[in-house]
């Protein structure tokens, strides 16, 4: 097929939105394009079994359906009766799935897989394929036979399959899109592009990750199609009855994943391509970045602004322009005489040094890296043996090929210098892979792909991910048992394994704001949910209101980050005047606040596969009318945000989940289940916590561990029924974790009218510091008379700030307040 009617192109380009059954049979003289055969599976007529697969064949194509639990079914389509090898990037290594039981029979019409769960029934007749639940309700269903087309350009396979839409049908997911968070209607590419200043609609962006959630009749599935290749996606945006997916190469190959709730759906997703691992403590406290702090003193004097005004951080940026042009693994010594020496006194001083690291390499026979990937052979090489070179930051640049073990392993071993120096994290940019100029690289690149070998059609969508996994595994080993911190750029399916991830270059404007309220949460369906802006945008100047807005929400997202490029105005919290100062400074300490509860969060994500931030159709997708909001979403279980994104606003509108919640600024009590009026003056935002909850608090701090924990503060509160809360704690930068040596305290909280009761028990084997809680109450309806805490009478305290406490021991089993 000429380059001038790949799919994507030809369709939009030429036909517009004309039907793409009308594309492939095209023979254009003036276009030069070929006919090329639509070919489609025929009646199916036998079948193997193999253990957990089942292989069907129509005499030449053949499909395998292979049941991996009872929820969780992959099926394979081989045009030409043999199967690719069984790998992938995006699943993870240590994949425990098996089904619990599994029957097959046959009907004249049909053969019938089944789980305790979901039927994959294949129709003998037309090899449609269909998933349906046990009561027999049809969940995911062939629209027609999955289908291939012969490639003149590169000698494989476009393949295809299209699903039938329902007519109340909505679709959530595929990572990082600037759009709405149902996607039906839309049309999607995934190839990892550099997009800066990206505008809302805009496609493709950063990241690939093609897996979608549909939710029908109240009914929720997830399909993941793992497919390196450029691929595609219509969700019944040329036919409304139809939902489509593609690529120009690889296999067709996707999983079927049963609900029936979308948190279902995305923690089995999770189980196939693993969660982040917990993150050191410090990476979720606050960062300042800039494109670029430099020179020396610049830095310093952004950290002793910081410390001097009160204001907490976490960690600094070094951007680019550290290097000695922009060489990677060096430092540019005019500007940093003795980096190990500042890293040291910002460490004293409670700030982590994160630097930016590039995959390219410059051409330079006096470089060090180049040398040693030169000699070993390291850098990709196009389809005529050539190195494959791009111009990028400096200059004239070959690139490693991460798809090789050794390059990866070689990769991590650069990174010793930086450790050395005290260097914390490491941020991973340009590696969609960017090249000046030509975008990315020609398709002809070879890739070594794990000994499988490929173009870089197959290896372009997984660059980045395999980067930021070398330097994962490369800090991880240098760090001795420390955890890294990782921040990239571009990513696949499984990325969050390896890393934390941002949404790129973006623009200081309130549709920008907006946007990225949108993609952060899709990001965290999507099995991201490590993730954040450039709070205040990296291009363009936002004024005080924008700036702080942004700040706000900042808060609640899971990666909290200001980045800005060098051209605009200073982005410090103090940059816009004493007035957004203040606002600024009260929110990041609510962030320092909270730190408890968002680690257990993060936990929450690693042990038990449970997305950050949760928008509200996720929470509540049996009311078709939540599959259409975007502003609100769940950061956690416990709390629930809606975000200040117009200029001017005053009060907004908020839709509060059924339940009791408190306003967190003043614990105004709020029933569920409908809408609000809220007031958003400048120094607030809608900001709730669920009724039944206990919430976690530290002091405030400069900066993580800066402070002992003596005692923990938890807010209690109040509503009618029984609730669940979580509180963990941990060594806060080890991978004592994965030994159990950590503290998961849960708390049972019961409501009533003349009572309240929390139930403690405790897994795991870390000692904490303190040895009390103070604990506070919110929301009683009753006068208390009475406080038993195992047998022992407690009495109530008043704090400085004359609110009430009842102080109790940590190991208390029950507490019962009447």
């Amino acid at each position: 097929m000429a380059e001038s009617i790949k799919k994507e192109d030809f369709a939009t380009d030429l036909l517009g939105e004309e039907s793409l059954d009308n594309i492939h049979h095209v023979n254009n003289p003036v276009l030069d394009v070929p006919t090329i055969e639509k070919k489609y599976l025929g009646k199916v007529v036998s079948y193997v079994k193999d253990q957990s697969a089942f292989i069907f064949t129509d005499g030449k194509a053949s499909v395998e359906i292979k049941v991996f639990s009872d929820e969780i079914i992959r099926v394979r389509l081989a045009p030409q009766g043999t199967f690719l090898d069984d790998f992938s990037y995006a699943i993870k290594k240590d994949l425990d799935l098996r089904p619990t039981s599994f029957s097959f029979d046959e009907t004249v019409d049909t053969y019938c897989i089944r789980t305790s769960v979901a039927v994959c029934k294949i129709q003998k007749e037309n090899f449609l394929v269909s998933f349906e639940d046990a009561e027999g309700a049809v969940i995911n269903a062939d629209r027609a036979p999955m289908h291939w087309e012969e490639s003149p350009d590169f000698g494989g396979y476009y393949v295809y399959c299209t699903k039938e839409t329902q007519a109340d049908e909505a679709f959530f997911g595929l990572g990082d899109k600037s759009t709405n968070l149902n996607l039906r209607g839309r049309r999607f590419r995934n190839w990892n592009s550099d997009t800066y200043g990206f505008g809302f609609n805009q496609d493709p962006l950063y990241k690939t990750i093609p897996f979608y959630i549909g939710v029908s009749s109240g009914h929720a599935y997830g399909i993941f199609f793992d497919n390196t290749f450029k691929t595609f996606f219509d969700f019944a945006a040329e036919k409304n009855d139809r939902t489509s997916y593609w690529s120009e190469g690889g296999e067709m190959q996707y999983y079927y994943i049963h609900g029936p709730l979308m948190m279902d759906v995305v923690k089995r997703y999770h189980e196939l391509t693993g969660t982040h691992y917990m993150p050191p403590l410090w990476a979720i406290g606050y960062h300042q970045c800039r494109w670029s702090y430099y020179p020396e003193a610049n830095v310093r004097e952004v950290a002793q602004q910081f410390r001097k005004r009160e204001i907490p951080c976490d960690a600094i940026y070094l951007d680019i322009d550290y290097m000695d042009g922009y060489r990677c693994f060096t430092w540019n010594k005019r500007y940093f005489p003795d980096p190990k020496k500042m890293i040291s006194d910002l460490a004293a001083n409670g700030f982590k040094t994160v630097v930016m690291i590039d995959p390219g390499i410059k051409v330079d026979e006096d470089y060090w890296v180049f040398k040693e990937g030169k000699e070993n052979k390291y850098f990709c090489r196009r389809g005529d043996d050539y190195f494959m070179e791009g111009y990028v930051w400096p200059g004239r640049c070959q690139f490693p090929d991460y798809t090789n073990p050794k390059v990866r392993d070689w990769w991590g071993t650069l990174y010793k210098g930086l450790v050395d120096d005290g260097v914390a994290g490491v941020w991973n940019d340009m590696n969609e892979p960017a090249v000046f100029g030509r975008g990315t690289f020609p398709d002809d690149v070879r890739h070594y792909f794990e000994g499988l070998r490929g173009s870089h059609r197959k290896a372009h969508n997984i660059y980045g991910m395999q980067m930021v996994r070398s330097t994962y595994d490369g800090l991880k080993k240098l760090q001795r048992n420390k955890r890294p911190f990782t921040i990239t750029r571009a990513a696949y399916a499984g990325t969050q394994r390896y890393s934390s991830v941002w949404t790129g270059d973006n623009i200081a404007t309130w549709e920008h704001l907006r946007i990225g309220l949108l993609q952060l949460q899709r990001l965290s369906v999507s099995g991201l949910s490590f993730c954040g802006t450039d709070i205040g945008g990296f291009t363009g100047e936002p004024n005080g209101e924008l700036y702080t807005r942004w700040m706000q929400f900042g808060v609640f997202s899971p990666f909290m980050r200001v980045h800005s490029a060098g051209d605009t105005r200073d982005r410090e919290p103090w940059s816009f005047g004493p007035e957004w100062e203040a606002i600024c400074k009260k929110f990041i300490e609510i962030r320092y606040k909270l730190l408890p509860y968002i680690y257990t969060v993060f936990w929450r994500q690693h042990k038990y596969k449970e997305p950050i931030l949760r928008p509200i159709s996720l929470l509540e997708q049996h009311k078709p009318e939540n599959l259409q909001r975007e502003e609100e979403f769940g950061f956690g279980h416990h709390i629930l945000v809606s975000p200040v994104i117009h200029p001017g606003q005053q009060s907004k509108i908020v839709y509060l989940p059924e339940g009791t919640w408190y306003y967190y600024f003043d614990h105004t009590k709020y029933l569920g289940g409908q809408e609000h009026q809220i007031d958003t003056p400048l120094d607030k935002m809608p900001v709730f916590v669920r009724g039944g909850s206990v919430i976690p608090e530290y002091p405030v701090m400069q900066y993580t561990g800066e402070k002992n924990i003596d005692t923990l503060q938890l807010n209690v509160y109040w509503a009618e029924g029984r609730y669940d809360s979580e509180v963990y704690l941990d060594y806060g930068d080890t991978f004592a974790y994965e030994q159990s040596v950590y503290s998961e305290k849960h708390f049972i909280v019961e409501g009533k009218q003349d009572s309240l009761t929390v139930v403690q028990y405790q897994e795991g084997m870390y000692n904490e510091r303190f040895d009390t809680y103070k604990m506070y109450l919110v929301g009683v309806p009753f006068t208390i008379s009475r406080i038993d805490a195992d047998g022992s009478i407690l009495t109530m305290n008043t704090d400085d700030q004359g609110q009430s406490y009842v102080s109790v021991e940590k190991e208390f089993r029950k507490l019962t307040i009447i």
